[in-house]
């Protein structure tokens, strides 16, 4: 039965980042030799959108990985208790993040738009003064 144990913990694991908004990957740097490693990631860019989406939060064995989301679930309920935060501002701050990330790849977009048109602009006024 270890093998079904082991995939019932890995099943609780998975369970538990999803909650905190991470999701279980492979981890893309790390010790190759071992096999038994296991990677965080943010589930979405819109679920944590202050990391990466590619961005390993966590690379290490599943019991490592076990005590660090314990960890991180005592930090959040730690910081509860003093009144530090709340889900409330933890939703409001990333929304508030996740609005000026937008906003910066809006920006650039239209930097890049405009450049092209400005590129085109100059080949076309280039090109008629070659004409006459």
């Amino acid at each position: 039965m270890t093998g079904y144990h082991a995939v019932l913990k890995i099943r609780r694991l998975e369970e538990q980042a999803q909650a905190l908004g991470f999701m279980l990957a492979h981890p893309k740097h790390g010790n190759s030799h071992n096999q038994d490693m296991v990677a965080l990631r943010p589930r979405d860019e819109h679920c944590l959108p202050i990391y990466s989406r590619d961005a390993e939060m966590f690379v290490g064995t599943l019991d490592q990985l076990e005590v660090w989301l314990r960890g991180l679930a005592w930090a959040r309920d730690y910081d509860r208790m003093l009144r530090m935060t709340d889900d409330k501002r933890r939703a409001r701050f990333e929304q508030r993040e996740s609005d000026r990330l937008a906003d910066m790849r809006r920006r650039e977009e239209q930097q890049r738009m405009l450049a092209v048109l400005k590129a085109s602009d100059t080949e076309n006024s280039a090109s008629k003064k070659l004409g006459q």
